[in-house]
Parts: C-alpha cells; sequence; structure tokens
C-alpha cells in the first residue's frame, strides 16, 4: 500500500460558488443564471435516474418546465429505497413556533450538526428554500400535523434546541413521496416525462463535444425483466439514486438502495467525495442473529419525550442481558440517563452521531441491557406520567405499533430498546454549486451527491435536500447549462461511444457469469458487510482501516473466483441484479477505508480513536482536514488519487461542538 502522505498529492478543485454576501448568493446566481425559452426547452431531453424524493421531485419539474425527460427507476412504479424510511419529519426555518428559528439558524444548526465540513454557501441555499418546501408540499396536499389553531405543527429533533421539523400522518417520507408522485405522474400523463419502471443504469456514456471535452449524453440500462441492455441519449443526465449505506448489509435502507450508478459515474471520471462520512442512526431496533437484510428505523422524534438510560449498576445490567430482571426492577436512582448527564443543555436531543457514540461506549463498557449486550432504552414511563398515554399514543402511535409488531413488546408499558445502525451516507459524488459533476452535464442531486449535511446529517434533512434539489436547486441550474445546448441535435445511440460502452458492460455481465463457483451473492455480502461494520464502522483506527482494506481485498478475489449466479445473463435474473450491485459495493468499500484512512481526525460520523478529546468527544483537526476528499478513479482495485475542495469558512465561525451548555 502507498504511503498516505503519496496520496495526498493532488489538485486544488473549486465549486463555482457565487461571489457576494452569503444571503445573496443564491438570489443574485438566479437573477444572471442562462435561461431556455419555452420553446427551446422542447428540443432537449433529459435523463433522470431515480424516483426517489430527490429523482421524483426533479423530474416532475422538468417537465413542467417544458424539457423532454427520461425517468428511470428499479421497481415496477416510482418508489424510493432510502426516503419513506423517513418517518420523523422535514426541516423548515418557519418559526411558527416563535422560538427562535431563522434561516440563519437552520443554516448554522447544519454546518455546526455537520462539523464543519460541508460548503458554507449551499447550506445556506438549503435553508433558504427550505420553506418554500413546506408551501409546495401543502398545496400538493400533504397532510401535514396541525396544532389547534390550524398552523402547522412542528417538533425538534436531534441537534437543534428549536421546533422545525414538520410531519405528517404516518410516515413523513411516504407522504411526501406521494405528493411528489403525484406531480411526477401529471407530467407523465401529458407527455413530458417518459417514465421507465424496472430500469437499471448500469453505465453513464460519454461523448465528445466540437471541442473535445467529454459530456454526459446518455446511459445503458439493463431491463431487469427481460435482461436486455438498452441505450438512451439525452443533452444531460441527472443521477438522484440515493446513497451506499448497504455496503454494511445491515442497515435501515431497503436492499435496492444501492451506489451503483454513482460508482458507473466515479468509474467515468466523476468524482466521489468524502465516502468515509456515513451516519450512524441511534433509534433503531437492534439487530436478532446475522439473518436480518434491514434494519428497522423507529423515528428520532421518539427522542423528543422518550428518555434515554442504561443501569448505573454493571450488576444490573447483567441481569437484564441475563433475564433474570426487567426494566421495572431497575429503580430511577439506579439508572443512568447519560445522554443528559454527558449533555445538558441537549440531552436526549444531541445530534446522531454523538447519540450513536455514547450509546456504543456503554454497551463496550459493558452495560447494554438485552441478551447480545448491544442495546439501550428508550423509555417512555416519564412522558406517560407527565403527559398521559392518550397524548403519547396521538403522538407515536404508529411508531409503537410497529414496534410491537417487530418485537413482541408494548412500549407504552415496557421500554423500547433501541441500537444505532447504519443510515445515510453524506458521502457520494462531488459537485459544484450548480450540482453538477466534475463530467460536464452530468448531475447529481439527493443522497447521491456529496451532500450539504457535512460530516454528520441533522435529523429530518436528508428529506429537506432531496426536494430542495429536485423542485428549486436543479431547475435553475440546470439551465444555465443547457442554455448552450440548444443547437445541439438529438443524439445517436448508434454513435461508437454507445457502442463501445455496451460492448464493455456486456463483457463485465459475461466475466460474472463465468465464474460459476459455489458462494451466493448473499454470502459475500453479509462477509463484507461485517468487515465493514467491524472496521469501518462507529469507530475506526489507524489498525482496523489498514485491516479492512487488506480485507476488502480479499473479498473482491473470492468474488471473482467463487461467485455463483444461477440462472441467465440476458433475462430476468435478480441474482446478477445484485452481484452487479455488490461489486460496485467492494469498491465503495474500499474507497470508504482510504477516506477514512486519510482523513486523521474525527469529525461527525467519522470516528477516528486516535483523535477524541480526553472526554471522548470527536476532535477535529482543522488546520490540516478543512476540504472536501475527492477521489478520483485510477482503476479496478487500485488505491484512488486524492484531489482536494478547500473548504474556506468566510461567514461562519469554526468551533468545536458544544452540546454540554
Amino acid at each position: 500500500m502507498a504511503k498516505i502522505e503519496e496520496l495526498l498529492k493532488g489538485d486544488i478543485i473549486t465549486a463555482k460558488v457565487p461571489e457576494g454576501p452569503l444571503a445573496e448568493k443564491w438570489t443574485n446566481y438566479k437573477a444572471h443564471q442562462k435561461l431556455v425559452n419555452p420553446a427551446n426547452k422542447r428540443r432537449l431531453d433529459v435523463i433522470v435516474v431515480g424516483t426517489g424524493l430527490a429523482g421524483a421531485s426533479a423530474a416532475a419539474s422538468l417537465g413542467e418546465m417544458g424539457f423532454n425527460v427520461l425517468n428511470f427507476c428499479i421497481q415496477d412504479s416510482p418508489r424510493r429505497a432510502h426516503s419513506i424510511a423517513a418517518q420523523g419529519g422535514i426541516n423548515a426555518a418557519k418559526n411558527y413556533q416563535n422560538d427562535g428559528d431563522s434561516v440563519y439558524r437552520l443554516f448554522y444548526d447544519t454546518i455546526k450538526g455537520g462539523d464543519y465540513r460541508a460548503r458554507e454557501a449551499n447550506v445556506y441555499r438549503l435553508a433558504e428554500v427550505s420553506n418554500a418546501i413546506i408551501d409546495q408540499c401543502v398545496a400538493q396536499g400533504v397532510p401535514f400535523a396541525r396544532e389547534y389553531g390550524g398552523l402547522l405543527d412542528n417538533r425538534s429533533f436531534g441537534g437543534a434546541q428549536v421546533s422545525r421539523t414538520f410531519y405528517a400522518r404516518g410516515q413523513t417520507g411516504q407522504q411526501l413521496l406521494l405528493g411528489a408522485y403525484s406531480a411526477l405522474s401529471r407530467e407523465v400523463q401529458r407527455g413530458n416525462v417518459k417514465l421507465y419502471t424496472r430500469y437499471e443504469m448500469l453505465d453513464v456514456v460519454l461523448v465528445k463535444d466540437s471541442e473535445g471535452v467529454e459530456r454526459a449524453r446518455g446511459i445503458l440500462a439493463r431491463n431487469l425483466v427481460t435482461g436486455k441492455i438498452e441505450r438512451f441519449a439525452a443533452h444531460a443526465v441527472v443521477i438522484g439514486t440515493g446513497g451506499y449505506g448497504n455496503a454494511f448489509f445491515l442497515s435501515t435502507n431497503a436492499m435496492g438502495c444501492n451506489g451503483s450508478a454513482a460508482m458507473q459515474c466515479y468509474r467515468k471520471g466523476a468524482y466521489f467525495a468524502n465516502p468515509c462520512f456515513a451516519q450512524i442512526h441511534p433509534t433503531c431496533v437492534p439487530v436478532h442473529g446475522d439473518k436480518q437484510s434491514k434494519l428497522t428505523l423507529m423515528s428520532e422524534s421518539l427522542r423528543n419525550d422518550g428518555r434515554i438510560w442504561v443501569p448505573k449498576k454493571l450488576e444490573d445490567a447483567k441481569a437484564l442481558q441475563a433475564g433474570t430482571k426487567k426494566p421495572g426492577d431497575i429503580a430511577d436512582e439506579d439508572r443512568d440517563f447519560y445522554l443528559e448527564r454527558r449533555y445538558p443543555a441537549f440531552g436526549n436531543l444531541v445530534p446522531r452521531d454523538v447519540a450513536s457514540r455514547a450509546a456504543k461506549e456503554r454497551c463496550d463498557a459493558g452495560y447494554g441491557v438485552n441478551n447480545t449486550g448491544l442495546a439501550v432504552f428508550l423509555d417512555f414511563k416519564y412522558a406517560i406520567e407527565r403527559l398521559g398515554e392518550d397524548v403519547v399514543r396521538a403522538r407515536y402511535g404508529n411508531l409503537f405499533d410497529m414496534y410491537e409488531e417487530i418485537t413482541d413488546e408494548n412500549p407504552y408499558k415496557t421500554p423500547m430498546m433501541i441500537f444505532p445502525a447504519i443510515h445515510y451516507t453524506m458521502g457520494g459524488i462531488w459537485v459544484d454549486y450548480e450540482l453538477m459533476t466534475s463530467i460536464k452535464g452530468l448531475f447529481a442531486i439527493g443522497e447521491a451527491n456529496f451532500s450539504d449535511h457535512g460530516a454528520n446529517r441533522l435529523g429530518a434533512s436528508a428529506l429537506m435536500q432531496g426536494l430542495a434539489d429536485g423542485y428549486f436547486v436543479l431547475p435553475y441550474t440546470i439551465q444555465n447549462y443547457l442554455a448552450d445546448q440548444i443547437q445541439v441535435p438529438r443524439f445517436s445511440t448508434d454513435l461508437p461511444e454507445f457502442e463501445e460502452a455496451e460492448k464493455a458492460l456486456k463483457a463485465r455481465i459475461e466475466k460474472l457469469m463465468s465464474i460459476k463457483g459455489k458462494r451466493s451473492v448473499d454470502s459475500i455480502h453479509k462477509e463484507m458487510g461485517l468487515i465493514m461494520w467491524d472496521f469501518v464502522g462507529m469507530a475506526r483506527t489507524k489498525e482496523s482501516l489498514t485491516t479492512a482494506i487488506a480485507k476488502l481485498k480479499e473479498i473482491r478475489k473470492t468474488f471473482y473466483s467463487d461467485l455463483r449466479i444461477p440462472g441467465n445473463a440476458w433475462d430476468l435474473n435478480i441474482e446478477l441484479e445484485k452481484a452487479l450491485r455488490l461489486e460496485d459495493f467492494i469498491g465503495i468499500g474500499e474507497l470508504m477505508a482510504y477516506d477514512a484512512l486519510n482523513r486523521e481526525e474525527s469529525c461527525g460520523g467519522h470516528f477516528r480513536e486516535e483523535h477524541q478529546t480526553p472526554e471522548g468527544e470527536a476532535l477535529r483537526h482543522d488546520d490540516k482536514f478543512s476540504y472536501v476528499a475527492c477521489w478520483k478513479y485510477t482503476g479496478e482495485g487500485n488505491e484512488p488519487e486524492l484531489i482536494k475542495e478547500d473548504l474556506n469558512y468566510q461567514f461562519t465561525k469554526v468551533q468545536t461542538r458544544n452540546y454540554k451548555s
């Protein structure tokens, strides 16, 4: 392995952030952007890959504007793989509660929560358009909760001291998706969007323009029903395919959530930024055995009223683990409300990275409360005593019912058990201020890009970013690019570039089908996922990461020598789908490990045990690592090249995060 110093060599890239005061950047950008007139929009084709919140809102918006949109999803109808897991809500700075919120406060909480590893201008724009998202969704009929006076109700989430999280009946993510799908369906019916269901993008096609500049001009997608590889051409390509948390196999994501599209872009020259920043969600149902493919996410909103604790006495914890004591046997004075003890100002509402590590610390010390020792209590006894069971049932009844279905425990009577799990990934395809990648004409939105969240995401902000990008940012920025493409005729999929890309893709598929080993895709994926969790999980060291890279290389060898895919390559073949994704996950796992090894500091979702304060908190090194780490592909199995985007904070005082006072 090359020394890390060698990986640090590279160019500096810029993000094309507009000049001027922070609060005026987006307004001034829109005032001076290039436009495409309505008649010319009809001459331009845009591919949007993905139909989650980001993809669906972008496809609907671009269709409404008059562009010809080709929209792809891997399911049999427009759906998501991740967004719907968001049960708790979506953030916005409406300040209905008069509790001191503002656009700037939402911006600052996001920057601070992300441990000062996000780009100021992008984050401020996100906070700025957040209020428009709520108005848009209300107009679509999203059933947001309302308080007695008729105003939209909201609540607080981790990392904030104000109530700014708007929530809807059932699962907020699901309701927001229904709003986006209604807009998308309208454009499909009008003929502005052509929907391709059960298609998976497997490559992006680059075509040189008259000046020799490579631009994204199409994709190759596999028809998941017929197995056929099909070609699609457009003037621009938008990737809205979510994150890569399923590299860990066990995560809160549906199994369709994969980083494959991002990896194809990466292999074609798009930078992959900050891959080590993966979020651990603190409020998940603990793993039971090793047979689960998905860990159930419990809404973070539960932390508003539930109190988190473990026993103070080790003997009580051992008794709980052995089943000789019940939670009710532990007296209040013998309970350690460790988040309230460690972080008095925020208590249970510390950000996700802080809450997750605190739970890990207690469980590592032996105070876990289930038979594996990997769980803490989330207790509503005190909320029920304070508010009454009816109020708690009205707020959280759907979540309590789900928990009881899974665990056969009644959370009104017995504390919930929770433990952290992989949830959201803050890394992704690098984009500039316009959401364009390092490849001309290739855009990335939502969780697929390296995010506005920095090193950690505040709860309820993923939905905000997906919808902000799709409804209110991309429709402006993509015009700035497409305005120069009006005279470019539509592309034939018979171009040599399409031919070469398809030939290479078919060779990749045939290579996998020819292995004919003994291992199933899932067995290799599970083995890889455990390596990722053990060595690249909640806490990392130089030694663990070096080990992870070596073990992942062995996984790669196993994959190419002992993989077995039954069936036919050119037919419906779910195992082949999973194998192609696993091949990408192996690459993602290596990228995460290289990035985590390079970033010799702790911040947000990235915790290096060598870099912590005496109190066990994350210790950043702003003098060395205040940059976005952009990784450039150098060939399969090779170490990637590091290119930096410096983060120069002009409007924010960078300081150590404090949730204690």
